[in-house]
């Protein structure tokens, strides 16, 4: 069984930061990519960041140069430091991984975190 939890949320005034982090355990075999999605009350869940096992980046426009993806592969951790929030950053954060849960399976499945909430005051 894969978990990933998030951690980090919380509330900030605009132009500060946080820093989420989203850890992955159970049975993992091996970790592709792993990202970040937002989903603002009301609205569809969007794309923020991606990272790769060998660490190139992705970005949506909207975050490029104030959000930093990053992780820690021997800790099965991501981490996506934000800075410079806005009000419209505010939204549930989900992290998510492709894992192979173990050397017999064939390719990677999708796992998702329960998400946690990111709330910028203005």
């Amino acid at each position: 069984q894969v978990q990933l939890v998030e951690s980090g949320g919380g509330l900030v005034q605009a132009g500060g930061s946080l820093r989420l982090s989203c850890a992955a355990s159970g049975s993992i075999f091996g970790i592709n990519v792993m990202g970040w999605y937002r989903q603002a009350p009301g609205k569809q869940r969007d794309f923020v960041a991606q990272i790769t096992d060998g660490g190139t980046q992705n970005y949506a426009d909207s975050v490029k140069g104030r959000f930093t993806v990053s992780r820690d592969n021997d800790k099965n951790t991501m981490y996506l430091q934000m800075n410079s929030l806005k009000p419209e950053d505010t939204a549930v954060y989900y992290c998510y991984g492709s894992i192979k849960p173990n050397s017999w399976t064939l390719g990677y499945n999708q796992y998702w975190g329960q998400g946690t909430q990111v709330t910028v005051s203005s």
